[in-house]
């Protein structure tokens, strides 16, 4: 269930709270010697965005500033509880965030899968497939799943900390082949530095793992 429609989004992006939440992002980026490379194509209206390699919470920040400079809104999914608290409801909402009642959708996977499917404005979520900081190598499979059932692409994005840089890579359809599709993905980023090498792996399925996509993907 979509619990934060679209016109509360918009409204609460108009809040002074979020204009300072953005311009603190955009300075840190800036300051910090940042650019971007590229933007996702406007022709692309629904897709899951991928966003690595993820191993600092400053993450977040040079990411949200990121698009903010390509001034593309990007989504991300929590669950309905974290928007029970004032304030921080607020920020959450106008930071993008959709809240899910998962005793409703069954799973993060089918809950993404529907607002990509249902949704008539153009919708982009942002996941990590990593889903910890910590050094992780099999990512989580809910982001291909979600995107193979609502039948949209899949946006590679990323932050590299040697060169200073969030960029947009390659977008491709997935298959269903998900060792295949996962090729794409390595490749992209096997080139990519994060803030801390250490905890990045991109051994991202298992040696074991079948062919096809499993069917008990999880998202987190």
């Amino acid at each position: 269930m979509f619990l934060s429609n679209d016109k509360l989004f918009l409204a609460a992006f108009k809040k002074e709270g979020v204009k300072l939440l953005r311009l603190i992002a955009m300075f840190l980026f800036t300051i910090g010697g940042w650019t971007k490379k590229g933007t996702i194509p406007r022709d692309i209206k629904k897709c899951v965005v991928v966003g690595g390699p993820h191993t600092s919470n400053f993450d977040l920040l040079f990411a949200m500033a990121g698009f903010y400079k390509m001034n593309y809104p990007v989504r991300f999914l929590i669950k309905k509880e974290w928007l029970k608290y004032f304030p921080l409801k607020h920020v959450l909402l106008s930071a993008g965030a959709l809240g899910i009642d998962r005793s409703k959708t069954g799973t993060m996977v089918d809950a993404m899968a529907e607002l990509l499917i249902n949704s008539k404005e153009d919708l982009a979520i942002l996941v990590t497939p990593e889903a910890t900081r910590k050094h992780q190598c099999k990512w989580k499979t809910g982001f291909y799943q979600a995107a193979l059932k609502a039948n949209v692409p899949i946006v590679l994005t990323h932050l590299d900390y040697a060169k200073k840089e969030a960029a947009v890579g390659p977008h491709f359809m997935p298959t269903g082949d998900y060792k295949k599709d996962m090729q794409i993905v390595r490749e992209h980023y096997k080139n990519v530095t994060p803030k801390y090498p250490e905890n990045f792996c991109l051994k991202i399925y298992l040696d074991d793992e079948n062919q096809e996509c499993t069917k008990e993907a999880t998202l987190q």
